[in-house]
């Protein structure tokens, strides 16, 4: 009986492993599947759609009930980045983003200049991840520094600190380095750090969207007219 009862608990216990197992396997091929289609998606959005997602980004993080940017911090922005980033990887990882920079003007808001980050690295890191970045540029260096059509390098080119939130947050206004930085994740990653993140001018970005060659300074300074689409992402902010 004895014999027959350990034969009985050994046989449970492989099961269990063996359904675990599975499972396991189950998730490794479906993060396999999203890694592709994860990155895929953020090469296949068009411009308009890019600038309306911006828009959607910047009314969902003022929305946000004890988490909000407080309106000091947006009325005293000199320019704004929007982003979205996808991180996906098994083994090893992969990451891709676009999004605008828009800055203020003597007309109001510049029309959108397209941007973008990119890279690989390796490690013991599973899953798939979509984050939302809205960086806000508190002085004109940091608008310079998007306007000159390169790469910029956060932490580097322009200090970056964790953005105050809340309404407590409403009195202090001076800000405390170049650019604030907010983002929301969803997925299975810990979050995504801009911290030496290189993000940089999609100048063919600008040239379809504007229907000719454009830079990024002439954009961000208000010398080229916002093309219609832009309208719901400038009345957002």
């Amino acid at each position: 009986m004895r014999s027959l009862a350990n034969s009985v608990a050994h046989t449970s216990i492989q099961r269990r492993k063996s359904e675990r197992s599975c499972t396991t396997m189950k998730k490794l091929f479906s993060i396999l599947a999203i890694v592709p289609l994860a990155l895929a998606s953020v090469r296949a959005a068009t411009e308009q759609e890019i600038v309306d997602h911006s828009a959607s980004i910047i009314r969902e993080f003022r929305a946000l009930p004890e988490h909000q940017i407080p309106r000091s911090v947006l009325r005293h922005a000199r320019g704004l980045a929007v982003m979205s980033v996808v991180k996906a990887g098994f083994i090893f990882s992969a990451k891709g983003g676009h999004g605008v920079v828009v800055a203020r003007t003597g007309h109001g808001w510049s029309g959108p200049s397209f941007v973008g980050t990119g890279g690989a690295g390796w490690g013991l890191q599973i899953g798939a991840e979509m984050t939302d970045f809205v960086i806000v540029l508190n002085n004109w260096d940091a608008v310079r520094a998007f306007s000159r059509g390169g790469n910029v390098t956060i932490g580097a080119d322009v200090s970056a600190a964790a953005g105050p939130v809340g309404r407590a947050a409403e009195a202090d206004v001076t800000p405390t380095a170049a650019i604030y930085t907010y983002s929301r994740s969803k997925g299975l990653f810990a979050g995504i750090s801009l911290e030496g993140a290189v993000i940089g001018t999609r100048k063919e970005a600008n040239a379809r969207y504007y229907g000719r060659v454009v830079s990024a300074s002439d954009i961000l300074h208000g010398r080229v007219a916002p093309p219609a689409g832009a309208g719901r992402l400038r009345s957002a902010l």
